[in-house]
């Protein structure tokens, strides 16, 4: 494996050697704002085919402070289709000089299998100087041989928050003939191409930046600093080839990857035909199948074969009774071809935050499989890893993005459903009673709808009871409380599904008692939290995802003899970040309040930023606002 990149490529790594790399002249303009710096970073990927590829890196992180510890800790990925050939660590001080240093036997070599859930191949090497005299500096060095290439590594040499960079370089060689894609982002920096025999070698750099600090309310890291996205045109792992130039070209390569697998045991037949066949609806086909699925398979994360994007076929699947996302999506797409209905595997990123697929450039760019279903006047989304969510709900963890459609040998961009405003709801009535010692005890019974009920799903069905109560414990806003009884209730057949929430709670001191007057605020139960400070220098637009709206009525018996002193106006605030509303009124022996909160999805300039400061701040103080009784 020595001497496997060309003249320039090593000409390039040797330079570096013969750097030193003190703390000590590490401009200033580097530290501000940063944990880390990251002194020297360079990547050499050379393919030297379809299906192979050798890569050389070497990292000298500068760590500034505990919160960059992280940064000392080095850990590399192998497996079937990566091999670690070669690597090794230095630790230095502040001065530049060599204080410890490791080879690769003498690093920990550890399972990727993380618990009993995860079925995996994958493991990793680790090292860690475990230093804490600051600054210290650590340089890592690594050759890996590469056997199957379904992704190149993108370049994001600003790759976090707080990090600095004085020099980072990102090297790819191939030859003459291979067709290399790329596309930059945030940036106008392209490669510089240089050619050497039959290779070509594109070199993108980037030196003295400095480091750039976490902002409220952005998308995905990348979405904003610069960023060049990277992919091969034609690939090929274990035999398998393809080609990702589109779309298409790239579903038919997973779909290559399905052929023969959607093959069902004679028992599973019989058994779909028994719970379908005596259905006229394919709704209703669809729903039987599903809750099958979900009452007999169980999820287990299991990263084995072409990268862990073959699944096990169906039969796998039905006589183990597991399987991950792409086996269970697989499987439910065999049992719905038993059934005579067709679906579809959907490849797509999942997260709640997850990033905008880049539609314009073909890529490896999603991480989860889920399975569609597609009908003459509607589309069915199942989510085959969840044993909870109803046939039709995806919830937060995939709704509104792209994904991609495989099946029949082809393979489209596909938007699964978004949930708006009206669709995610939180809506609550509360009755309670204040005593003259200003205990509140109270009943809470709330509605959470679509997203706002994901939570609470997971809560419900998979933890104990006891547990159910430390979470309401954690998440209930209130200074001194008890909660006596609570329940929960699922409402899985009218979509999206809905959770329902009985709380009885006794508050002490609820009320503040001053001489004759009490002072109650009458927003038992959602307040905001969220508080921002102003930034006159706010670099990223702000991206407001979720649409959500919240309803509280609330009535509170009042000790008698009070009447109001001081009871807050009526309050309207509308924005483009979203709308609140509040009202009260006070009788003889009761409050009645209402209180509604909408909040709006979009994407905004920084130069508003303030403006979402100051409305956040005050829906924190309208929220506070207290009514003042006085005893007559």
């Amino acid at each position: 494996m020595k001497n496997l990149l060309n003249i320039a490529a090593i000409l390039i790594s040797l330079k570096a050697d013969a750097q030193t790399f003190s703390a000590l002249t590490i401009a200033d303009s580097l530290k501000k704002d940063a944990n880390v710096v990251e002194q020297y970073s360079e990547r050499i990927y050379e393919i030297k085919s379809p299906g192979k590829a050798i890569l050389q890196e070497r990292h000298v992180y500068t760590i500034l402070n505990e919160s960059g510890n992280r940064y000392g800790n080095y850990r590399s990925y192998y497996d079937k289709f990566v091999k670690i050939e070669n690597i090794s660590g230095k630790l230095y001080d502040a001065t530049g000089k060599e204080v410890r240093h490791a080879k690769k036997k003498d690093m920990q070599d550890v399972s990727g299998t993380d618990d009993e859930s995860l079925i995996t191949d994958l493991r990793y090497v680790v090292n860690d100087f475990y230093c804490r005299t600051y600054p210290y500096t650590v340089d890592y060095q690594e050759e890996d041989e590469i056997n199957g290439i379904l992704e190149i590594a993108d370049w994001v040499p600003e790759s976090a928050a707080n990090l600095s960079v004085v020099h980072n370089k990102y090297v790819i060689i191939a030859p003459k003939d291979y067709v290399l894609r790329y596309r930059s982002y945030n940036c106008s920096i392209q490669p510089t191409i240089t050619e050497s025999s039959n290779k070509r070698i594109y070199t993108w750099e980037l030196k003295n930046v400095p480091a750039r600090v976490s902002e409220a309310f952005t998308g995905s890291w990348s979405q904003d600093v610069p960023y060049v996205q990277v992919a091969p045109s034609q690939f090929e792992v274990e035999g398998y080839k393809g080609n990702m130039s589109t779309w298409e070209e790239y579903g038919k390569f997973y779909d290559e990857l399905l052929k023969g697998r959607d093959v069902l045991p004679e028992n599973i037949k019989k058994r779909v035909h028994e719970l379908t066949d005596g259905l006229a609806d394919p709704k209703q086909k669809i729903s039987a199948l599903y809750d099958f699925l979900q009452k007999n398979t169980h999820y287990i994360s299991i990263q084995l074969g072409i990268g862990g994007w073959q699944p096990f076929d169906a039969t796998y699947v039905a006589t183990k009774r597991y399987g991950d996302c792409k086996a269970l999506s697989n499987y439910m797409v065999a049992l719905l071809k038993e059934a005579g209905i067709k679906g579809n595997s959907v490849i797509i990123t999942a997260g709640r935050h997850a990033g905008e697929v880049n539609r314009d450039f073909p890529s490896d760019q999603f991480n989860h499989v889920i399975c569609c279903v597609p009908l003459q006047k509607d589309t069915v989304w199942l989510e085959c890893t969840s044993q909870s969510l109803p046939a039709g709900y995806l919830s937060g963890f995939t709704a509104d993005r792209y994904g991609l459609l495989v099946g029949d040998h082809m393979g489209k961009l596909v938007r699964t459903p978004k949930y708006g405003l009206n669709d995610n709801l939180q809506i609550r009535k509360i009755s309670g009673v204040i005593d003259e010692s200003g205990n509140l005890t109270t009943s809470v019974n709330s509605t959470y709808k679509c997203m706002m009920q994901d939570e609470l799903d997971g809560v419900i069905n998979y933890l104990s009871r006891e547990r159910q109560l430390d979470y309401l414990k954690e998440n209930i806003n209130l200074p001194t409380y008890d909660i006596s009884k609570f329940e929960f209730k699922q409402d899985k057949i009218v979509l999206p599904p809905s959770v329902y929430e009985s709380l009885e709670i006794k508050a002490n001191n609820y009320a503040q008692v001053s001489g004759k007057r009490l002072f109650v605020n009458p927003d038992i139960m959602t307040r905001s939290i969220q508080r921002l400070s102003r930034d006159e220098d706010r670099k990223f637009e702000i991206r407001l995802k979720d649409e959500e709206k919240e309803v509280d009525s609330v009535e509170i018996q009042i000790p008698k003899g009070y009447e109001p002193e001081a009871v807050p106006e009526d309050l309207k605030i509308v924005t483009k970040f979203g709308k609140y509303t509040s009202s009260v009124k006070v009788m003889p022996d009761r409050i009645f309040y209402y209180r509604l909160r909408e909040r709006y999805s979009g994407t905004f300039p920084a130069t508003e930023y303030n403006s979402l400061v100051n409305y956040c701040e005050q829906l924190y103080k309208a929220d506070r606002r207290n009514i003042v009784l006085i005893k007559k």
